[in-house]
């Protein structure tokens, strides 16, 4: 980082992150708390690298008509890049406006890693779904925030791009239940953050961790998806918006296709959690349906064995997934794969070019790919092409309003 020079800038396009993308002297520069189309002023903070700088917008010279009053003020362009909290950095921008351009991220992003000319829509998440979010402005969904404390005991998030402790005086984008649990003016020495917690059955809850403190995470809460309920650890992995749940569980059934579908077969449900989706899966084909969830984590197993109880054909099993797919899964698979379903949901790196390589060995019927980061699903799709399976369908969903973020569940099969 440093204190560099100042340029106007015109910004031309988006890029993955969130960040405009503008030239300077024919060099690019990626900028901040920029909308394309405008014409901002910009403080360089990086330009330790050759081919590109960074930099931080202090000042909007033409604005976007797409540009509004921040959802969080403390992350204004007003304030001082420094002090300015991450974690909503689309919060400037109209949220229509949001959508298009994670739209255009992921368009580009298959276009160019993936061979795949698509238009794709990012839908809203349906509102009847997370009934407190705000549809206009895209807050109050969040439910898991994590706050930081530093030396002194003041509690907030960090600084974009920073480990230095902001206080704020609101989470705009948090569940409203964790707005009103959480005090942010409290001084909490001793610790070094705070995790919050609003699962849909039951009232906000903190874990708090420091250096002497081993929160009980182990603890079970109950979460909600229409009229099914999922046990999971208080520390346990679960989506973060309050419909996205119910929205992923809706798109998996959409996408698998019912012709291709084989509930005898051995079908997969691959870094499954707590089987959220194994069990979208056997809503959608029946009591019958054969799967076997894979998760790394043993007591995420624990509990996914516990939700998906009434299909008698379930199983969870505890590994990572490359280890499980590399002791021969197709022989571990007594009715065999070729006719299976797999849905996988990696995490933010996404599956890699080991395990799409051995998901192609195999050759399963179908394969329903549940992304949070369009590069790393962009990156596998183009593995998955050069290896004989192509891209049939793909939805995407805003189910991070005002960040960048962007959820996409795409359906594979064999190229013929």
């Amino acid at each position: 980082m440093l204190d560099g020079p100042v340029l106007d800038l015109e910004v031309q396009r988006i890029a993955h992150g969130g960040v405009g993308v503008a030239r300077h002297e024919g060099r690019v520069v990626f900028v901040s708390d920029a909308i394309p189309g405008e014409r901002v002023r910009a403080r360089v903070v990086d330009a330790s690298r050759d081919r590109f700088w960074r930099a931080d917008t202090v000042e909007v010279l033409d604005a976007s008509p797409d540009r509004r009053p921040h959802v969080w003020p403390e992350a204004s362009v007003d304030r001082a890049p420094e002090d300015r909290p991450g974690g909503a950095e689309f919060g400037h921008i109209r949220l229509a406006r949001q959508r298009e351009l994670k739209a255009e991220v992921l368009q580009e992003s298959l276009a160019r890693m993936a061979g795949e000319e698509r238009d794709v829509l990012v839908e809203a998440v349906d509102p009847a779904l997370a009934p407190d979010v705000d549809p206009d402005l895209g807050t109050g969904w969040r439910t898991r925030v994590r706050l930081h404390v530093d030396a002194e005991g003041r509690v907030g998030p960090y600084a974009a791009r920073s480990h230095r402790v902001i206080t704020v005086d609101d989470l705009p984008l948090a569940d409203p239940a964790l707005r009103a649990a959480v005090d942010l003016d409290a001084f909490r020495r001793g610790l070094d953050r705070i995790d919050l917690i609003a699962p849909s059955t039951g009232g906000a809850i903190e874990l708090v961790h420091g250096p002497d403190l081993r929160p009980a995470t182990a603890d079970d809460i109950e979460e909600r998806v229409g009229d099914r309920s999922f046990r999971l650890s208080r520390g346990g992995f679960w989506q973060v918006h309050r419909g996205a749940a119910a929205t992923l569980t809706a798109a998996v059934q959409d996408l698998v296709d019912p012709a291709r579908f084989d509930p005898d077969a051995d079908n997969l449900d691959l870094y499954g959690g707590v089987g959220l989706l194994a069990a979208a899966v056997g809503d959608r084909f029946g009591p019958d349906v054969r799967i076997t969830t894979v998760e790394a984590d043993e007591r995420a197993t624990a509990h996914a064995a516990h939700n998906l109880a009434e299909w008698r054909n379930a199983q969870a099993r505890t590994a990572r997934v490359d280890r499980f797919l590399g002791r021969g899964a197709a022989a571990d698979a007594p009715r065999g794969r070729s006719t299976a379903t797999i849905v996988l949901d990696p995490p933010r790196s996404g599956a890699g070019r080991e395990v799409v390589e051995r998901l192609v060995a195999l050759a399963p019927a179908q394969l329903v790919y549940v992304a949070c980061d369009p590069v790393a699903l962009a990156r596998d799709l183009g593995t998955f092409r050069e290896l004989g399976y192509g891209l049939e369908a793909i939805r995407a969903f805003d189910l991070f309003p005002n960040t960048h973020h962007v959820e996409a569940v795409a359906r594979l099969a064999a190229i013929v």
